[in-house]
């Protein structure tokens, strides 16, 4: 089909009441029960358009630091809001002008490899959402499943089992304590343990509060674009992964349709 035949939607930009522009779903329900101030009891003490004038008043105090006119910014900043021409992030409309004050949405942690690492990144991920933001994470320092730790002598369960921790967490603390946090689970092509982590939400229910995203190195993408082998890569050790029973059974064609799950229940 032609894109010359798709006419788009105009967004409505008009001059009338606030109160008149918002739908009864955003008035009774998601304002009331994410954006609106509430006292010690849970009552609603906020209109909508005392939210506006809380939130741009708050961002345009920045503009004293510069010598400019506060209210005329704090003015122009709303009469956009009310407009709905421009209307800034979750965690802005939840805690400007608050004790709170944490504004950003999106954040990124690395967790390393160590358990003192990766359980401090939880702790600085559940602060996180319960001030309102998302995090990211990539994986790709921890070492793979089988690995060795000379400390106990004993291996290592891989990333994709700690990031079971990370979704437990999440599921249990609410973003600003109003809404299920966000995740996003980084891990790079050439970890041997990329094959689990691509399926590890293939069975329904698996990972309910995580997003994945699979890093590109550029040897994956010449790999790709050249139809050859890439290598697998062990962070621990900062050299070329040697092919270990756990990968290689997990890689094997005969659990190439299989869940997660009984794929590791067989290795």
């Amino acid at each position: 089909m032609s894109t010359d035949s798709i006419t788009l939607p105009i967004k409505p930009v008009t001059n009338d009441p606030l109160e008149e522009r918002l739908t009864t779903n955003v008035t009774q329900k998601v304002l009331p029960a994410r954006y609106l101030q509430t006292d010690a009891t849970g009552n609603v003490i906020e209109t909508p358009h005392q939210l506006f004038e809380r939130v741009t008043r708050n961002i345009a105090m920045v503009e004293a630091t510069y010598g400019n006119d506060v209210e005329h910014w704090a003015t122009r900043f709303e009469e956009l809001m009310t407009r709905l021409e421009f209307m800034p992030n979750s965690p802005t409309l939840m805690n400007a002008g608050t004790d709170i004050q944490q504004l950003a949405a999106c954040f990124v942690l690395t967790p390393h490899d160590s358990i003192d690492s990766v359980f401090e990144t939880v702790k600085q991920a559940a602060t996180i959402f319960q001030s309102g933001g998302g995090v990211g994470y990539s994986f790709s320092q921890l070492r793979p499943r089988g690995d060795r730790i000379w400390s106990t002598g004993g291996t290592t369960s891989g990333p994709v089992s700690f990031m079971r921790v990370y979704d437990t967490m999440c599921e249990q603390i609410r973003q600003g304590g109003k809404r299920r946090g966000a995740q996003m689970g980084i891990l790079r092509a050439d970890h041997p343990d990329i094959g689990r982590f691509c399926v590890a939400k293939r069975t329904e229910g698996e990972f309910p509060n995580f997003n994945f995203s699979v890093g590109i190195t550029d040897e994956f993408y010449n790999a790709v674009s050249a139809d050859r082998r890439y290598s697998l890569f062990n962070p621990r050790t900062g050299t070329h992964q040697l092919v270990t029973e756990e990968t290689a059974q997990f890689y094997s064609t005969e659990f190439e349709d299989a869940s997660p799950l009984t794929v590791e229940e067989n290795i």
